[in-house]
């Protein structure tokens, strides 16, 4: 049993590390692609956006008119719609079919995310699922580490279509691999459509939404502007700028093995807690110890890792807030989550027209992220009330 859930967790980590590379490879080969089919960078951009919205507003609609299918066959359907995508990616001869690929993309990508996080609830042991969760979620950073500088590489040696074309293919393999060797797993129990939206619209869920969009918003309005901002207020050259984002990637990598373990061994509470409190300390004085270089790059670092440790922490305080509909909960958490990051980016895209300088963007997603602290300490407090509650009941 032990080989069997390790082996699954480790395929579904492949397997989002290749669906996250889809969605972010493209913000580095833009040019490319726009020179290629001939369109402007503006309509290029769009591809983002459509890969995004599609995200947000498929994945929770699939889960919800799946819930009962197994999951093995929702995960291999998923990776062949994302193969799908890919080749029609690949070999797109006008910007509608390109469109329409990152349509698909965005939807296979969302609903494989939030069904690997479900399979990793049902399989793994709840002494492990922080771990294993952020295993998972450590194939996204990794699609930032290596999935974007490789499909770059590639991009300059041959052309952008071949990324696609690698991405579909090492898709088919993970795909054969979980039909062969991954377990079945039963869909969600069947749980009325109107009981579960009242599940999600408790207030423990509500105010964790809250968390997750502040947070993801605070992320957003630091992290779209970092290349700028280490230009412009630490005098980074553009070669240190590419060393810097590979490091923090690294310690992005560390930090969702090291929120996965403290998961399981601090409870989701005290991990998520510490792990944001952290984060908002380092944004807020970063500004403040821009004169040395040293300073300010060791608080960017204590941020990426705060930021990568509390991702496993939000995931499983969402699986563990609402077990019987842990699969809808984590899709609707996906779209806030999109609708976070294209808010934070339109801020402090507001922000940076305002002031003309990047000086407070730091203090801006600080403030977010104080609010997401906030939700987080609201949501906790209601979710004790209600383990209390049902613990007295369950005396009486």
């Amino acid at each position: 049993m032990m080989k069997t859930y390790a082996f699954t967790i480790y395929m579904l980590t492949l397997g989002v590390f290749l669906t996250a590379t889809s969605e972010l490879v493209v913000s580095g080969i833009l040019p490319r692609i726009a020179e290629d089919v001939n369109i402007s960078l503006a309509i290029a951009g769009q591809l983002i956006t459509a890969y995004s919205l599609s995200f947000a507003i498929t994945t929770p609609i699939v889960i919800v008119l799946t819930s009962r299918l197994n999951r093995k066959s929702l995960l291999v359907g998923s990776l062949i719609v994302f193969i799908a995508g890919s080749a029609l990616s690949a070999f797109s001869p006008n910007v509608e079919t390109l469109m329409a690929s990152r349509v698909l993309l965005g939807a296979s990508s969302g609903v494989f995310l939030v069904v690997s996080l479900g399979i990793a609830a049902k399989l793994v042991p709840a002494e492990k699922l922080g771990r294993s969760i952020g295993t998972i979620i450590l194939g996204f950073s990794s699609a930032m580490i290596l999935g974007v500088p490789l499909g770059i590489a590639i991009a300059d040696l041959i052309n952008w279509q071949f990324i696609f074309i690698i991405l579909g293919a090492l898709s088919a393999l993970v795909g054969a691999a979980i039909i062969r060797l991954m377990p079945a797993v039963e869909g969600d129990a069947p749980i009325p459509f109107l009981r579960q939206l009242r599940q999600v619209g408790s207030a423990v869920i509500l105010t964790a939404f809250l968390l997750s969009l502040f947070r993801e918003g605070g992320n957003s309005v630091f992290l779209t502007y970092i290349s700028p901002y280490m230009q412009q207020m630490m005098s980074f050259e553009t070669a240190d700028i590419g060393f810097m984002m590979l490091a923090l990637g690294l310690i992005g990598a560390f930090g969702s093995w090291l929120g996965g373990s403290l998961v399981d061994r601090w409870g989701t509470l005290r991990t998520l807690g510490t792990s944001l409190v952290i984060h908002l300390m380092a944004l807020a004085l970063l500004p403040v110890f821009t004169f040395s270089v040293p300073l300010a790059v060791a608080l960017i670092a204590i941020m990426f890792m705060a930021l990568f440790a509390s991702g496993p922490a939000v995931q499983s305080y969402m699986i563990q807030q609402a077990p019987k509909s842990a699969n809808f909960v984590l899709s609707l958490n996906t779209s806030v989550i999109h609708l976070g990051i294209a808010g934070g980016a339109g801020a402090g895209g507001y922000l940076v027209n305002e002031t003309a300088t990047l000086r407070q963007q730091p203090w801006l997603a600080a403030a977010l992220i104080a609010i997401s602290l906030a939700a987080a300490l609201v949501s906790f407090a209601l979710s004790r009330r209600n383990t209390g509650s049902l613990e007295m009941k369950t005396l009486v």
